[in-house]
């Protein structure tokens, strides 16, 4: 349930009451709202004394209630030390898949950014669907992304698998990347709700817009509100030409839905490379507030996904197209 009050003071001095006096947990203020977890209705004695601060009672959102709209109006911005993510702002988080090395991913960051990315992408630690595959290099991997990152003046996103990594992870990374795989590893969203950093919360590849919103709401709950939705493809039942099917209607959806900013991962989407451009047109302009693409100069070569990743050129036109897109939708 959210309650809205005429004004702040109002809201703080009905929440105050409400948490002293009634079993009502947890409550959440936000300027003039006052939020009740796990509450469809509440007796109207219990709001006696406010009646006349009370604006309106809600009922019908999402369950998540600090990840909601109607609980906070206003867009989140989030600031990183060279990226401004949420509103009217559009952020590239480029790289390759993997850290190979460091001299390579130096120099694919230097390509994404010269054209336009602020975030440079890469996984130290990857997750894979055979136990043999190609694993990551680790801390090794975190200190060669960090070390570009550093060079260049980029932020760094890279993806956390598991509880007992996220000290480590925290040491080198700007962003905190959560994959599909572990969207509802609800001890892993919990343990980044103590962080005081930006997390990419990508949606689980079976999972509803309610299920991405209620694990964003782990993180919310634990005190870090600088959450990033990322759409990336759900599995539906046709797989033979794409990786993933995009659903670009989850983009307004979660834009009307939550303040949080919601980005797009057409490279998982697609899977393969010819496509990752107009699937990333389509998010945008759907109002994707950034994208996340895979780039490798030597596709062919590249240890993970490489039938997904753009070459440079090939990411320097999607920017560009992009760029036009966001101008015409604007």
């Amino acid at each position: 349930m959210i309650i809205v009050m005429k004004n702040e003071n109002a809201a703080q001095n009905l929440a105050k009451a409400l948490d002293t006096h009634n079993p009502i947990k947890p409550v959440f203020v936000h300027q003039n709202r006052i939020g009740l977890a796990g509450v469809k209705q509440i007796d109207d004695a219990q709001l006696a004394d406010f009646k006349d601060d009370v604006v309106e009672v809600i009922t019908n959102h999402h369950g998540a209630i600090k990840s909601s709209r109607d609980f906070h109006p206003e867009d989140t911005i989030i600031k990183t030390k060279h990226s401004i993510i949420g509103g009217d702002h559009f952020v590239f988080m480029a790289g390759p898949d993997s850290i190979e090395s460091a001299e390579h991913v130096l120099e694919m960051g230097k390509d994404v950014q010269l054209a336009g990315a602020t975030i440079l992408r890469g996984g130290a630690f990857k997750p894979r669907t055979s136990p043999y595959s190609f694993q990551g290099n680790g801390e090794d991997g975190l200190k060669a992304h960090r070390q570009a990152a550093d060079t260049l003046q980029m932020d760094m996103v890279t993806e956390i698998l598991d509880t007992r990594d996220v000290d480590l992870v925290d040491q080198y990374t700007d962003i905190f990347q959560v994959g599909t795989r572990n969207m509802q590893n609800f001890a892993l969203l919990k343990a980044l709700g103590q962080k005081n950093k930006p997390v990419v919360l990508k949606r689980g590849m079976s999972a509803t817009i309610d299920d991405l919103l209620n694990a964003a709401e782990y993180i919310a709950a634990g005190g870090n509100d600088q959450i990033i939705l990322m759409e990336r493809g759900i599995r539906t039942f046709d797989n033979k030409y794409t990786r993933n099917t995009m659903d670009v209607s989850a983009i307004p959806v979660l834009k009307s839905l939550t303040h949080y900013p919601v980005i797009a991962d057409s490279s998982h989407a697609a899977g393969v490379s010819k496509f990752v451009e107009p699937i990333g047109l389509a998010a945008v302009a759907a109002g994707a507030q950034g994208l996340m693409t895979e780039i490798h100069d030597h596709p062919k070569e590249a240890f993970v996904d490489g039938a997904q990743a753009l070459t440079p050129e090939q990411f320097k036109q999607l920017a560009d197209k992009v760029r036009r897109v966001r101008t015409a939708i604007q």
